[in-house]
């Protein structure tokens, strides 16, 4: 029977924090994997069902979509009842449709199972809220970008996958289970237990929470907050778009580049291990700096290489006065140019991670689980939405390079919403200086 104690706002890292940190966070990893699975097994699905562009992209997104509502909850009673148990149970219970997955015929079947397998997204918020009843203010933006690290999980699937799939195609195994596609989400199955069973023994008995004694209301209050809704917004971008990318880019690579799967996932992978092992070093980065300049930095590298992306194709056309035309400095991205600003925009995703869950301990010491699986709800959320806007704009526009113009509008808007923010708060501090500003330098000294 484990116990539970309370902590308060401002509290010393604990022991057994480390032991706390290492399991949530290869729980983590592996509940990402089986939650981003889709994003390699939909191509060979898409081709066994029949699938359209627009199909295969639900699939992915309502498996996203559970991995996200629950977030807020979630965090909440990770608060109430300390991170330990709710992490048990998200483990115990994601393995039990993660192993039916493997006998899906018929895409009304494989709907309803992606959105149950969805659930093992919900343990981010819980995660987090846990490791920050753990640590101490000192180490926990380093704390929660190495818990964040877990994303690599999205990676694995990307490895496993292809060659997974290719040497056990046509085959049959205990129970009637098949290979190809239908053996991965089996082997997930049996690795959520396993991990759940050392959770269980490794961690402290001992818990802590953050809000054992607080009632729920209170814990929703911070939520009224429109800093908690830009804050959501950010993820949107750094988190939501990753998620979006990493179950996208593998079809976009083998439709717009012609290679196969198993190339696709690698080159994918080369986009997911920087969006999720920087994170650790964005958040030592904003411990060390602030977690606003680091937003910055990111909102501009992905404004650059989003830009870049979207049009990566084209010339410059000149009309003469006499109505002739010529084109100048025609240029056509190749796939290393591709894949190189894509690894540069998961890195700016890394960072932005770590910044956006630095500020919630911060601004909300007390109410990390409520206002944290806000957060990730909505960014999760984001991750829902994008997939089957990338289909479908695509299918309006005629352009795959589509999918970036909806990052960059996005991460545009979340960079003038931050920047307008933090002029009014500059001026609301120190109004004196808005009349300065524009004043000849003679007259504007002292």
């Amino acid at each position: 029977m484990s116990k539970l104690i309370e902590v308060g706002p401002v509290h010393d890292t604990g022991k057994g924090a480390g032991r706390v940190l290492a399991m949530s966070t290869i729980a983590f990893t592996l509940m990402f994997a089986v939650w981003l699975m889709f994003g390699i097994l939909g191509i060979p699905i898409q081709k066994e069902l029949g699938l359209s562009d627009e199909q295969l992209s639900w699939i992915s997104a309502l498996a996203v979509l559970n991995g996200s509502m629950w977030r807020l909850p979630a965090g909440i009673l990770t608060d109430r009842i300390g991170g330990r148990k709710v992490t048990l149970f998200l483990l115990f219970a994601s393995a039990i449709p993660a192993y039916f997955v493997s006998f899906a015929n018929n895409y009304a079947m494989l709907l309803v199972l992606a959105f149950l397998v969805g659930f093992a997204g919900n343990l981010f918020s819980v995660g987090t809220a846990w490791n920050s009843a753990w640590f101490g203010k000192e180490r926990q933006g380093l704390a929660l970008g190495v818990f964040g690290a877990g994303n690599v999980g999205a990676s694995v699937t990307k490895f496993i996958g292809p060659p997974l799939i290719a040497a056990t195609a046509g085959s049959t195994y205990f129970l009637g289970i098949q290979g190809g596609w239908r053996l991965i989400p089996v082997i997930y199955a049996v690795l959520l237990v396993i991990v759940g069973i050392l959770t269980w023994v490794i961690v402290p008995r001992q818990d802590r929470a953050a809000g054992a004694s607080k009632p729920v209301k209170e814990m929703l209050q911070p939520l009224k907050n429109v800093r908690v809704w830009r804050f959501s917004l950010y993820y949107v971008a750094v988190f939501g778009a990753y998620v979006a990318l990493s179950a996208w880019l593998p079809k976009y690579y083998v439709d717009n580049f012609d290679v196969d799967l198993t190339v696709a996932g690698l080159l994918t992978a080369t986009f997911i291990f920087p969006a999720s092992l920087l994170r650790p070093v964005g958040g030592w980065l904003s411990d060390r700096f602030g977690a606003r300049k680091v937003m910055y930095w990111t909102f501009a590298l992905m404004l650059l290489t989003s830009g870049i992306l979207m049009m990566p194709n084209g010339y410059v056309t000149v009309v003469h006065p006499d109505g002739a035309e010529t084109q100048h400095l025609q240029y056509q991205m190749g796939l290393l140019w591709f894949v190189i600003l894509v690894f540069v925009l998961g890195c700016a995703m890394g960072f932005g991670k770590a910044a956006v869950f630095k500020h919630i301990p911060e601004y909300f010491p007390d109410n990390v689980g409520s206002v944290g699986g806000l957060v990730g709800m909505l960014g999760g959320l984001g991750g829902f939405f994008l997939p089957p806007l990338f289909a479908y704009t695509k299918t309006w526009s005629g352009f795959p390079s589509s999918t970036f113009f909806c990052i960059f509008i996005l991460v545009a808007i979340c960079g003038l919403w931050m920047h307008i923010t933090i002029v009014r708060m500059l001026h609301d501090k120190s109004p004196e200086l808005a009349g300065n500003i524009d004043r000849p330098l003679e007259e504007a000294r002292p």
